[in-house]
């Protein structure tokens, strides 16, 4: 009797524009044309037009949006579709950039259909629910480190070299869950929700760095979190919402093998300007232009944020002091700017608030692209 061949993944991406943050429709016609199939979606990163902040509900608008949306083909509640799908919703789309979704699919194919080289595989997980004094804790990093780890055992990744990017959503602390711990006799780390987002982001970048070995492993990462800036990952982008109690984990990679028509390599802006690391990035990997095209570009994903100094390449600036307009806003702004420079698209993944994801004042930054069997890039199919 002979075995049946092994299996192996197969990834889609699809960038999908929306005129709004329930604007599902452009995904719809995917579905109709047969290009994507709904029980095959495993992860969805959207960005959405809302402020970025803690009042920020076009996150939460557009995730119900997709419950919604994938309910019926999924043939479960809409209440049950955010524990099959990593739904990952990034407020904010300031300066150039246009709201937009990244859609992952995964099926499984016969080892015959390989590919030469490693190519794109995704994997998905969930940490359990944080009480309120949990959030922005060693709690939290240890869950999140746990969770990358199993995100990769999802998506067939053994090294941690080939994790290129670890995009989380975690939740912060609204006024009531504050008041809640306190009544329980319990302190959370701050009293302020949007310094909780922080708190929470850098926690769960933490938990990146501690899972890929990024950070040495006697570090203290908890007395870190939020003061020693020389700790942080290359490859983690961390939102925090409203709209969850627990975060949610893809991890974006390669494996050979793998029957993928895509790649993903990533590097780190030293800056809010450092456009030359990503240029470079982009040459050397995927061939691309130097006027920047660069044929087969599904999405950029970044993270991006006010230099906590005040400066950039040694000049002041003021994003920190604006109190009319946050500095992430700001941050977003002017790093999608920058990106949609390189190459010639606006509708690019930039998410706001980057503690401990890069270095002080600059980001991980990771490309995806579409290639050819010889692994050169080609025209993008969506």
């Amino acid at each position: 009797m002979t075995s049946a061949p092994a299996q192996v993944q197969h990834v889609e991406v699809h960038r999908v524009l929306c005129t709004g943050p329930g604007d599902l429709s452009g995904v719809q016609a995917l579905v109709d044309s047969g290009a994507l199939h709904p029980a095959d979606i495993v992860a969805v990163m959207g960005k959405t037009e809302g402020n970025g902040c803690v009042n920020d509900f076009t996150r939460d608008f557009a995730a119900t949006s997709w419950c919604h949306f994938l309910s019926p083909y999924l043939e479960c509640t809409p209440s049950e579709v955010g524990q099959r799908v990593a739904l990952v919703m990034s407020g904010g789309t300031e300066g150039v950039l246009s709201p937009h979704f990244t859609v992952f699919s995964r099926r499984w194919v016969a080892a015959d259909a390989l590919r030469g080289g490693k190519r794109l595989v995704v994997g998905v997980a969930h940490t359990r629910y944080f009480l309120p004094e949990e959030i922005g804790t060693a709690v939290q990093i240890a869950s999140t480190a746990a969770a990358v780890r199993d995100a990769m055992r999802d998506a067939g990744i053994s090294e941690t070299a080939d994790v290129h990017f670890v995009q989380i959503k975690c939740p912060l602390l609204t006024s009531a869950k504050v008041n809640a711990a306190l009544q329980r006799g319990a302190v959370p780390v701050t009293h302020d929700s949007y310094e909780s987002m922080a708190h929470s982001r850098g926690a769960s970048a933490l938990g990146v760095a501690v899972a890929l070995g990024e950070v040495p492993p006697q570090a203290d990462t908890a007395a870190a979190l939020l003061s020693d800036w020389s700790l942080y990952s290359a490859r983690a982008s961390a939102s925090a919402g409203i709209e969850l109690e627990a975060n949610v984990v893809i991890v974006l990679g390669e494996a050979e093998g793998a029957a993928s028509p895509y790649r993903i390599a990533h590097t780190v802006m030293r800056d809010a300007v450092d456009a030359a690391s990503v240029r470079q990035m982009l040459c050397d990997t995927f061939g691309m232009d130097r006027d920047g095209a660069l044929p087969g570009l599904v999405n950029l994903l970044a993270k991006a944020e006010a230099s906590p100094d005040g400066l950039v390449r040694g000049l002041r600036h003021t994003m920190l002091n604006d109190s009319d307009i946050n500095a992430t806003r700001h941050a977003r702004a002017a790093v999608g700017a920058v990106l949609a420079s390189v190459v010639g698209s606006t509708a690019l993944y930039v998410s706001g608030g980057a503690e401990h994801q890069g270095p002080a004042g600059g980001g991980p930054v990771a490309a995806i692209v579409r290639v050819d069997g010889s692994g050169k890039a080609m025209c993008a199919a969506g």
